[in-house]
């Protein structure tokens, strides 16, 4: 974080100092990065304690302390040894600070913002996209999946005089979440992935998803870019909703930035990268071939970066891996290949996992969906799962092992279809389907392991990975 007396960030969040008794004063300088876990706290940072559903922040206020930190952001007064400051909500005092450090950031210096959403794929744009800006300077990136109402402004409070690119992940979780977002850190360029049922149970309708993720673009002013997935008729219909300059990507033939030739296999993706009028072959190692839409999409904010077509496929090439638990291939005793891709799931991501299993398998091997339940589909659980068991078996998937009585839709779904020769089994725990696996996997086997975060199979890859490592 950029240096700032306690005085100023007191005034930036509303909120009223006490000195205590280390000796500070209003004047004294804090520029350490700030958290909202005390376990985190490292010498010089500032914690807010935040009150939760579970627990209160303030509870942990001498640990963080004791770790180190140098101020306290609180709702009431605690009994400490270094300064506070009181304020009426921690969270928003959070947001605050985050507002006024990336505002004086950019006024004295040569920030671009770049902020990153969609139903799925944010966090792999996210990550090449910051691949790409650290050839630029200096990058502030969201760390893991940063990117609600506090992990949003943990990442902004980062940025300092030296920072060129701020790379910020923007999701939500209801209308008006993302709008707040890009309030703390005006982007000059905006990217939308996609509309999808991911969260749409909390949004309320796809409807409702779409003017979410819209948000992103309205208040960009025209000086602005937005990148927008041209192959997604939602997303391509925001270009009608923003003043910025529109940079289209995809497979479509209006794609400024586009794929061709596009061959998946199980080492990766093999496309022709078009970018005006130039073009370039790519080896995309990160395994799915929908990423390689997270790779366009991370292309055209290269190129408005000022990248060169040869540095933005250098980028791409050098990314291995999504992020843990995305599309992470482990294994490999006995042919066998297990690919984690637990960390999270929606229909749409759910799909491209299946489908990419079907584009990969061996010829001497079988394909194995072990798959738990999407989780926040509201009115669209019941018909997404057997809508999910439908496509295991339109894809002859050799056999599917659910996981989990919430994902127990798939499992009928699927043994209902006479007309498949694979089968369906289904364990309520993950210790059963861990058992089942060990000793029914054989050699040249091809496993995903796909579910929400919420379902928890993300362990359950990594111990097949471990077993058959």
């Amino acid at each position: 974080m950029i240096q700032l007396t306690l005085q100023e960030i007191a005034e930036a969040i509303d909120g009223r100092l006490i000195a205590g008794d280390s000796g500070a004063t209003p004047a004294t300088v804090v520029s350490g990065e700030s958290q909202t876990d005390s376990r985190e706290v490292t010498e010089g940072n500032i914690f807010f304690a935040r009150r939760g559903e579970d627990t209160d922040g303030h509870l942990f206020a001498g640990k963080a302390v004791d770790a180190g930190a140098a101020l306290l952001v609180v709702e009431r007064e605690v009994d400490s040894r270094v300064p506070q400051i009181v304020v009426a909500e921690a969270t928003e005092a959070l947001g605050a600070l985050a507002t006024e450090v990336v505002r004086r950031v950019r006024e004295a210096g040569d920030l671009t913002i770049v902020g990153i959403t969609g139903s799925n794929g944010k966090t792999t744009t996210k990550n090449l996209v910051a691949v790409m800006a650290e050839r630029v300077g200096a990058t502030v990136a969201s760390a893991k999946s940063f990117n609600n109402e506090v992990g949003g402004p943990l990442t902004m409070l980062r940025v300092d005089a030296d920072t060129r690119t701020l790379v910020a992940e923007m999701g939500a979780s209801a209308e008006g979440e993302i709008a707040r977002l890009t309030a703390m850190a005006p982007p000059q360029i905006g990217v939308v992935l996609s509309v999808g049922l991911a969260h749409a149970g909390e949004f309320g309708g796809i409807d409702a998803t779409f003017r979410t993720k819209s948000e992103m673009v309205r208040d960009l002013p025209e000086t602005a870019v937005a990148v927008l997935n041209r192959d997604d008729p939602r997303v391509a219909k925001m270009a009608e909703l923003t003043s910025a300059r529109v940079r289209w990507f995809g497979l479509h033939p209006e794609a400024e930035v586009r794929a061709t030739d596009i061959d998946s296999s199980a080492a990766g993706t093999r496309f022709t990268l078009n970018i005006a009028g130039e073009s370039q072959p790519v080896f995309f190692r990160v395994l799915g071939e929908h990423h390689v839409m997270n790779a366009l999409a991370a292309a055209a904010v290269g190129t408005e970066l000022g990248l060169s077509l040869a540095d933005i496929v250098a980028a791409l090439e050098a990314a291995t891996l999504a992020a843990p638990g995305r599309m992470e291939v482990l294994g490999g005793r006995d042919g066998i290949t297990i690919i984690n891709d637990a960390y999270n799931a929606s229909p749409d991501s759910m799909s491209a996992a299946l489908r990419t299993l079907a584009q990969i398998r061996k010829p001497e091997g079988r394909t194995v969906a072990v798959l738990g339940a999407m989780s926040e589909l509201g009115e669209y659980t019941i018909q997404e799962h057997i809508q999910v068991g439908l496509q295991a078996v339109r894809l002859r998937i050799s056999e599917l092992v659910v996981v989990g009585k919430e994902a127990r839709h798939l499992h009928i779904s699927a043994i209902n279809e006479g007309s498949w020769d694979g089968e369906s089994v289904f364990f309520e725990t993950q210790d059963e389907a861990f058992d089942y696996l060990s000793s029914s996997l054989r050699a040249d086997d091809t496993v995903i392991v796909k579910s929400s975060n919420a379902a928890g199979l993300q362990r359950l890859g990594d111990r097949l990975g471990e077993t058959y490592a």
